[in-house]
């Protein structure tokens, strides 16, 4: 919980004015809470004075008067409050939600591989919600209860010390055992709920976005058995919680009838000691009737502030968890002239491994060169262009650019001037346009589809009823595969990075599609550094240079006829076996 109020009061530090008007009111419309017992006792002293009728009448209506004032103010008061709670909790709600989304995409991509992205989801909006109810909770609900029961109590121990004494002794016994109920009891049980509600949201992105996958295998109904175990799980740790709460209800229940029991009846013994007139009576009752309607809501506030905080604390995790990978303070932008690349005894493990998968690696690829990245999966492809990216950090050594280390320079300036087509292109349910020019967000349609022409796409674009404003779906799911790729080559083109990445985007395409990707790719190599991970080694003959990786080290390198000349060389095996049809065309 403390956690989760100090990351509360540090976005009420950003608004420090809107919440200062907003205490301040409601400590003003609080204040006629407690001021109107002494008037509705006096004007039931008014209403049983002896004296001249006319006087007294007179008396009684000033009061009517005060105490209707103090429900305009009231009134009033308390609008100010709900108005500024509405632009507060607003504000909250947006910022949290942008930073933890911020994080979110600067997270590692270890951690997006780790996470539902459908958790993660549910993970900042549920915390985004519980922002507005413990804004309501601790401002609007327990900020006026706290001053109520402290004025009161005041109030009628200035008059009585032993009243004033059992309303704020009981009060706090009050207070205490609903908050320990809820802190110690049905917290968690919440906590619990909680996660499991997590889950339901992962469970169910994680079948809708495979949707496809579950059709080809006609297995809609085993996914639904699998969610139906998360839901019975998730309903049994939520009923827990909510039967807990019931039962907490019940208990704080009973200690008001216990508390309302011994100031009824200290009020009627004052009176029979002739310590209290009958309007005293009056101000005693009413005084605690208002108390005990905030006695009665504040176990259910503590409850909602033990549920908000239950509800943000993944947020508020998110918020407090390292990037991983992250820009030093000084980073600056990456200056990109020629595209050498160099990695100088680079040293990397993956996450707890005790043994390093690059260790005293030297690598120099040459400005304007091509080369292709081969090698058996799991050999060290993947991971050499992650690095390269950073995507993760070198343990040991340096990866530079230009002369640049990448470590220096920011990530952001370092990725967009590297283009890369991945092998399957992601695509976001925009239109086609979006897309392309997700490379250069203030190009031109005339460049979009400049851009597109070069890489093959806009003849099949312009065949759509809403040509380049067509939406693809999400990850792209209304295009074939050969059109994704296109698509992401025409992105690449945009970019116009000297340095190109490609995850060979032919593998799995039919020959007309192939070809149109192989000549709209070899227009997009032109004048640049590139590196291609092939899959099929026939796509590679015509490379400047082939690394052949095994386990994390480069066992063989020169162009292909060089390469098929080696004995018992790797490369040469892999293009034997490939060529006889004995190694898929994924290895």
């Amino acid at each position: 919980m403390g956690r989760v109020l100090l990351f509360l009061l540090r976005l009420w530090r950003r608004h420090a004015w809107l919440v200062a008007m907003i205490v301040a009111a409601m400590i003003g419309a609080t204040l006629t809470d407690v001021l109107m017992p002494l008037f509705a006792g006096k004007l039931v002293t008014d209403v049983a004075a002896t004296g001249p009728r006319l006087r007294e009448a007179h008396a009684a209506l000033v009061t009517v008067g005060i105490m209707a004032g103090l429900g305009a103010s009231q009134t009033l008061l308390r609008n100010i409050v709900f108005r500024g709670v509405v632009a507060l909790s607003l504000r909250n709600m947006a910022e949290s939600a942008q930073e933890a989304f911020n994080r979110v995409q600067r997270f590692s991509s270890d951690w997006h591989a780790n996470s539902f992205a459908g958790s993660v989801q549910r993970k900042i909006t549920r915390g985004m919600w519980a922002i507005d109810m413990l804004n309501d909770t601790l401002l609007v609900a327990l900020l006026p209860a706290l001053c109520v029961l402290g004025g009161t109590a005041a109030v009628l121990g200035w008059r009585w010390p032993v009243m004033g004494g059992l309303l704020a002794g009981g009060a706090l016994l009050y207070i205490v055992l609903a908050t320990s109920l809820s802190v110690g009891w049905v917290a968690p049980a919440a906590q619990l709920s909680n996660r499991w509600d997590t889950r339901v949201g992962g469970a169910l992105a994680d079948a809708i976005s495979c949707n496809a996958v579950v059709k080809a295998f006609g297995a809609e109904a085993r996914e639904d058995e699998i969610l139906r175990g998360v839901l019975a799980k998730w309903a049994a740790r939520t009923r827990r919680t909510w039967i807990r709460g019931t039962n907490s209800g019940t208990i704080q229940g009973v200690a008001l009838l216990l508390l309302r029991t011994g100031v009824t009846s200290l009020a009627v013994w004052l009176w029979w000691s002739g310590r209290a007139s009958p309007g005293d009576i009056a101000t005693v009752l009413t005084a605690y009737f208002v108390i005990h309607g905030y006695l009665r809501d504040i176990g259910f506030h503590i409850s909602n502030l033990q549920r908000g905080v239950n509800d943000m604390e993944e947020l508020v995790a998110l918020h407090s968890q390292g990037l991983g990978v992250e820009d030093a303070p000084d980073a600056r932008p990456i200056r990109i002239g020629n595209g050498e690349i160099v990695f100088d005894r680079v040293g990397f493990r993956y996450g707890p491994h005790a043994l390093p998968f690059f260790e005293d690696f030297s690598l120099r690829i040459a400005a304007g060169e091509r080369v292709g990245l081969v090698g058996h999966s799991g050999s060290g492809k993947t991971s050499f262009v992650k690095l390269l990216q950073r995507l993760h950090d070198v343990s040991a050594g340096a990866i530079r650019i230009d002369g640049q280390d990448i470590r220096a320079v920011r990530q952001a300036s370092l990725r967009a001037n590297l283009a890369i087509v991945a092998q399957e292109p992601i695509l976001f349910h925009r239109s086609l346009a979006d897309n392309i020019a997700y490379a250069r967000p203030g190009a031109s349609l005339a460049e979009i589809e400049q851009a597109a022409w070069l890489a093959n796409a806009h003849e099949f674009i312009a065949r759509l009823p809403r040509g380049y404003q067509t939406l693809v779906g999400e990850r792209g799911v209304k295009l074939s595969g050969g059109e994704r790729q296109r698509v992401a080559i025409a992105r690449a083109f945009l970019a116009n990075a000297p340095i190109l990445i490609l995850d060979e985007a032919t593998a799995s395409l039919d020959s007309e599609s192939e070809a149109l990707i192989q000549e709209a790719m070899e227009r997009l190599m032109t004048g640049r550094t590139v590196i291609v991970i092939a899959h099929r080694l026939s796509t590679v003959r015509a490379l400047d240079r082939i690394l052949v990786f095994d386990r994390g080290r480069l066992a063989e390198e020169g162009p292909h006829e060089a390469l098929l000349t080696r004995e018992g060389g790797i490369y040469r095996r892999l293009f034997e076996r490939q060529a006889m049809g004995l190694l898929p065309a994924e290895s």
